[in-house]
């Protein structure tokens, strides 16, 4: 009774230390098939959420056939942009496109005394003023 015992806590000790840690692993999906999606369901979106935005509903691949994954809220995340998953034509296949969470790239043009970059004064960038 004692070895049972010992090996069922070691077992326990064991799958707890390693839950973080797929909890935070990312799985990237490439899927490939040669069957077009069924044509996208339009949903009503819902009225606006604070702080949340609507993930409209896509096909996805059970493995065998096109399932539909009915829209849902997302708690907005700055500095993000939401993507909508989708199906791409590659040839005479199909490929799936993963959605989610994309960082929004930052304007990275150098801001000057005369604004915000987009417009220099004549003659002000000769003089290294833009």
């Amino acid at each position: 009774m004692k070895p049972i015992l010992h090996a069922a806590a070691i077992i326990a000790i064991s799958t707890a230390a390693f839950a973080p840690m797929q909890a935070s692993a990312r799985i990237d999906v490439n899927i490939i098939i040669p069957v077009a999606p069924p044509p996208i369901i339009v949903e009503a979106a819902p009225p606006p959420r604070g702080g949340y935005i609507w993930a409209p509903g896509y096909w996805n691949w059970n493995g065998s056939r096109h399932v539909w994954s009915e829209g849902r809220w997302e708690q907005a995340r700055e500095g993000h942009r939401y993507e909508r998953p989708e199906w791409r034509q590659d040839g005479d296949k199909w490929r799936f496109q993963e959605g989610g969470w994309k960082e929004v790239k930052k304007d990275k043009k150098k801001k000057n005394k005369h604004g915000n970059g987009n417009f220099c004064p004549p003659g002000q960038a000769k003089k290294g003023n833009c």
